[in-house]
Parts: structure tokens; C-alpha cells; sequence
């Protein structure tokens, strides 16, 4: 879904961008006359730029090592997104306890947000 990252600052921020497109197939019925990009898929774009920063922050898992999306809290939509809008993720690592990272992440169409979240990223051992 991301279509490139275009800056990373090491352990602490990535930014990437996704171009919205008329082509995508969510457009066929969301909303018929009225396209509207999904909440949901805006959501999972910055959960995707997440998991980006989390996997260059920790590295990659071990064998026996599962890195998973744990949550999304506070989620808030200010604006809608439409074909040919690019959003601008920006997501930013907090910080990591017991296995369990902590991001804020916000995605801007023309520099105004129209969505923030916090997420949240788990690393778990499996024998």
C-alpha cells in the first residue's frame, strides 16, 4: 500500500507517502458518485509505516520471533481523503517496554491532518 518512504531518521521517525488513485478498487462502492478513501485503509497505511520504523528500529525477528500489530488507540479523522489526494505518514517511535512499542502516527493530505492514531507493536518468543 505505501508507495515509498521518503525519510528516516534512525530509532526515532519514518515518513513515507501513498498516492491515492481512482484506480484503487475500494473507489467501485465507497461511496458510489462520492469517492472516499476508507478510515480503515488510512489506518492500516500508517499501521504499515509502523511496522517500517519498528522493523528498522529492532531489526529483524529471530527465528523463533513473531513482530505483530498489538493495537490502534485514539484514532481520530478530521478530514476526508479523496482520489488524488497523497498522504504524508508520519510516524514517530515513543518508546518500548516489555516487549510491547510504542508509535504516534499522523497522515496529512496537503499538510492538514486529517488522521491520527496512537499504535502499538508487540515482539514475541515462541519455543
Amino acid at each position: 500500500m505505501i508507495d515509498r518512504v521518503v525519510n528516516y531518521e534512525e530509532g526515532k521517525t519514518l515518513t513515507a507517502i501513498k498516492n491515492v488513485s481512482i484506480n484503487e478498487p475500494q473507489f467501485t462502492g465507497h461511496f458510489p458518485n462520492m469517492p472516499v478513501f476508507p478510515g480503515v485503509l488510512i489506518l492500516e497505511a500508517m499501521a504499515q509505516a509502523t511496522g517500517l520504523l519498528a522493523f528498522k528500529t529492532f531489526g529483524a525477528p529471530k527465528e523463533n520471533e513473531l513482530y505483530y500489530f498489538a493495537s490502534i488507540d485514539n484514532a481520530k479523522f478530521r478530514k476526508p481523503v479523496m482520489p488524488g489526494d497523497q498522504l504524508v505518514l508520519e510516524v514517530e517511535f515513543l518508546k518500548e517496554r516489555r516487549g510491547i512499542a510504542m508509535f504516534n502516527g499522523v497522515a496529512k493530505v496537503d499538510g492538514d491532518v486529517v488522521c491520527s492514531a496512537e499504535l502499538k507493536c508487540a515482539r514475541r518468543e515462541f519455543s
